[in-house]
């Protein structure tokens, strides 16, 4: 187990040029809930949404959130939502003051984080949806900012609003899917970008983030989606689809060119973000190709926060182990530098934001 552990982290490109990491699993059962946001931390903020949770090049945890001032409304009703992150070196066990890293005047609004990580270049990726609520109500703008140091500072924000919709789509309800995107195995950029009246869309860049596209080919049905990379390079989206009590999952073998979508009826839910992410991959010697799925595990209520493992890229899930029984609603998901899977999700009904740390051998058990 410690190979594979070992094998994970470097094929993640997180132990690259650090020699002192524990590798040492901190405990052999989950840990406690950790309160990253919570309702009443801060004076002045109505509540905290939609959570991201990433592992940068050396290993730090970055947690990224909306904080909505004047009331919980998300972007196209509430005048004042900045992003903020709290971050952690030792594999979330103590963290950081709750740092802001987007804000805009009253008026304007940053929502939905997502966080990418580019193994090339050590650069991380925060992506938000902007809106100007003064100015050009239900108009959405697509932004990023961007660190090289880890997530210590930030770059400002880029506009790649033109690069990815036309200008037809301008009145449209389109966002970036909250969470996080990925690199594939020959270096590409890819993320996910919902309209919700024309389809779900994979947005790309070639250049390490210095330009983007978007691949023009709907899919669909699909809300707010992941996307993964299997080991035979096929791409994989695994999908919200409200009403329905259940996943899509999205494949192509083409790079997005065209895709063949089936619903998953094992993987039930009520219509709510979800994680999927890889954990290892044998033919890299991991010695077992491993995916995590994380999602509400209840076809009407958000609830039942339950971590599946599948061994052989998707078709199949285990009945998984439940995270938290009550009120649980959007998660992201992350591998820590030890091997342990970081989980950071909304609980209580929104009334708090915390993290957890999964041991693999507790999971796989």
């Amino acid at each position: 187990m410690k190979y594979l552990i070992l094998t994970t982290l470097l094929l993640n490109g997180l132990l690259t040029g650090y020699a002192q990491v524990n590798q040492t699993p901190i405990a052999d059962k989950p840990s406690e809930y950790m309160s990253l946001f919570s309702s009443n931390i801060k004076p002045g903020i109505s509540c905290y949404r939609i959570p991201a949770l990433i592992t940068a090049p050396n290993g730090n945890l970055i947690a990224a959130i909306d904080e909505r001032k004047h009331d919980c409304g998300d972007l196209r009703t509430n005048t004042d939502i900045n992003i903020v992150i709290r971050r952690s070196s030792d594999n979330g066990q103590t963290w950081s003051a709750i740092e802001t890293v987007v804000d805009y005047p009253l008026g304007q609004s940053a929502s939905d984080p997502s966080m990418l990580v580019d193994k090339k270049t050590g650069t991380l990726f925060l992506f938000y949806n902007y809106m100007d609520l003064n100015a050009e109500k239900d108009v959405y703008y697509f932004y990023f900012i961007q660190s090289t140091d880890n997530g210590k500072t930030w770059s400002k924000p880029v506009n790649i609003t033109k690069q990815i919709v036309p200008e037809n789509w301008r009145h449209d309800f389109k966002f970036i899917t909250s969470g996080s995107g990925i690199q594939t195995a020959d270096g590409k950029l890819i993320h996910t970008l919902v309209n919700l009246q024309k389809g779900l869309y994979v947005i790309c860049s070639n250049d390490d983030g210095k330009t983007w596209h978007r691949i023009e080919t709907a899919i669909k049905p699909a809300d707010e989606s992941k996307i993964i990379e299997l080991a035979d390079g096929t791409w994989m989206i695994n999908s919200r689809v409200n009403n329905f009590g259940y996943r899509y999952v999205h494949t192509s073998a083409d790079a997005g060119k065209s895709w063949l979508s089936k619903p998953d009826s094992a993987l039930i839910d009520p219509g709510c973000n979800a994680s999927i992410i890889r954990y290892s991959t044998a033919k890299n010697g991991a010695g077992k190709n491993i995916l995590l799925f994380v999602n509400a595990n209840d076809m009407k209520e958000r609830k039942n926060l339950t971590l599946r493992l599948s061994y052989d890229e998707g078709q199949t899930w285990t009945n998984g182990k439940s995270i938290y029984e009550g009120n649980a609603a959007y998660v992201s998901m992350t591998i820590l530098l030890n091997g342990d899977i970081g989980l950071f999700f909304e609980k209580d009904n929104y009334t708090d934001n915390v993290f957890v740390r999964i041991p693999f051998k507790w999971l796989s058990n």
